[in-house]
C-alpha cells in the first residue's frame, strides 16, 4: 500500500473549508452561465489559471465574484450537496463547514436575494441528500467578514433565531482580511453568539502574527482558531496555546497560494506539533487552490515532514476538537481509531 493509497482510506473529519470555496470550476462556469454574471475566463482551465493569487487581496476578489454566481436556492442546495460528493469521494466523514450569509443576503446585494431562512434551507436540503446518498455529515459555521463591522449584529441575530439552532449551525466564525480588522472589534458580537450557545471559532494568524491570535483568545475566547500558523512567531504564545490545547485549522496550501510562506518546507506545520501544539490539517478553499483534504495530507507527510504518528494524531484531533456533542465525537473517535489501527496494520506503517 502506498501513502498516497493510505491516505485515501484514512477515514476523516474536516474542520476548515469554506463552502463558496468548494465550487469547482465547472459548476462555477455553469452558474456563471446561469445568472449571466461575466467571468474572466470562459474554461475550465482558464479559470484554474486565474486562480493565481497576487496577495490576500487578490483572493478575496475572486473569492466575492464566485459569490456573485449564487443567487437562489437551488445553487445553495447544488454547491452543499456537490461538496458531500467530495466528502464521499475523500472518505471524509463529517465537516464543520464555513460560510458567509451577508455576502449572499445583506442589505447591499443589488439583486432579489433569498430570505434568511430560504437560504438556510437550501444548504439544508443538500447537506440531507448528500448525507441520504453517501452518509456523510456535515455542520456550520456561518461567519462575520472582517471588513463589515456593521453587519456583525445582523450575522449573530440570524444565527442565533429559532430556526437556526435547530440547523446544524454550531459556532460563529471571522473571516475576511485581518489586516486594519483586529478581534477586539468583535467582541461584542462574539458575547452575544456564546451566551446564546454558540461556539468562538474566529480566524486568526493567517496574514497578521500573534497579536491576531492573542485577541481571539483574549477577547473573542475563541475556542479554535482558524489557520493560527503565525503564532510560531510568539514562544509564549506557543505556551499558552499549548497548556490550554487550543486547537489550530491547519491549512498549508491555502498559506503557499497567498504568499503566507514560500514553501511547504517553510511551513510552521511540523515545529507547530514537535511543539505540542493541537493541529489540525484542512483544504481552505480546495477548488480555488486546486487542492483537496488528502492532497494536503499527503503534503503534510512528503513535504512538510510529518510522522505517519503525527498525521494519524492530527486527523484524530479534528475529531476531538469537532463541535458534535460528547456522545457522538466518542463514538466517531472510537470508529476512526478502530480504522487507522487497522489500516495500519494492512499497509505496515
Amino acid at each position: 500500500m502506498t501513502l498516497s493509497d493510505f491516505i485515501r482510506a484514512m477515514p476523516k473529519a474536516e474542520l476548515h473549508v469554506h463552502l463558496e470555496g468548494t465550487i469547482q470550476p465547472a459548476t462555477l462556469l455553469d452558474l456563471a452561465h446561469k445568472h449571466g454574471v461575466k467571468l474572466p475566463a470562459a474554461t475550465v482551465e482558464e479559470l484554474q489559471a486565474w486562480y493565481t493569487f497576487r496577495d490576500f487581496n487578490h483572493f478575496i476578489e475572486i473569492f466575492v465574484t464566485t459569490c456573485h454566481c449564487l443567487r437562489d436556492a437551488d445553487d445553495f442546495t447544488r454547491i452543499a450537496y456537490e461538496y458531500g460528493r467530495s466528502m464521499a469521494q475523500q472518505n471524509i466523514r463529517y465537516a464543520e463547514v464555513t460560510w458567509t450569509p451577508y455576502t449572499h443576503i445583506g442589505g447591499n446585494v443589488p439583486w432579489p436575494h433569498l430570505s434568511w431562512e430560504e437560504l438556510l434551507a437550501a444548504i439544508n436540503k443538500g447537506r440531507e441528500q448528500a448525507r441520504h446518498e453517501w452518509g456523510v455529515e456535515m455542520r456550520w459555521i456561518p461567519d462575520i467578514v472582517r471588513d463589515n463591522l456593521h453587519t456583525a449584529d445582523q450575522v449573530v441575530d440570524w444565527l442565533t433565531s429559532d430556526n437556526a439552532r435547530t440547523s446544524g449551525i454550531v459556532a460563529l466564525g471571522l473571516g475576511g482580511g485581518e489586516v486594519g480588522n483586529p478581534p477586539e472589534s468583535f467582541e461584542t458580537a462574539y458575547q452575544r453568539a456564546v451566551t446564546k450557545g454558540l461556539h468562538s471559532n474566529p480566524h486568526a494568524g493567517e496574514t497578521v502574527g500573534p497579536a491576531s491570535v492573542w485577541g481571539a483568545i483574549r477577547t473573542l475566547k475563541a475556542e479554535r482558531l482558524g489557520h493560527g500558523v503565525r503564532s510560531i512567531e510568539d514562544p509564549a504564545l506557543i505556551a499558552y496555546l499549548v497548556e490550554h490545547q487550543i486547537p489550530l485549522e491547519v491549512n498549508p496550501t491555502s498559506n503557499l497560494c497567498l504568499g503566507v510562506y514560500p514553501s511547504y518546507q517553510a511551513h510552521p506545520l511540523k515545529r507547530l506539533i514537535e511543539a505540542g501544539v493541537c493541529v489540525t490539517i484542512n483544504s481552505d478553499d480546495p477548488a480555488l487552490f486546486n487542492t483537496t483534504l488528502n492532497d494536503e495530507y499527503l503534503h503534510a507527510v512528503q513535504d512538510c515532514g510529518l510522522s505517519i504518528d503525527q498525521l494519524v494524531q492530527a486527523a484524530l484531533n479534528a475529531v476531538r476538537t469537532c463541535y458534535l456533542p460528547d456522545h457522538e465525537k466518542a463514538a466517531l473517535l472510537n470508529t476512526f481509531q478502530g480504522e487507522y489501527a487497522r489500516l495500519r496494520r494492512s499497509a505496515g506503517m
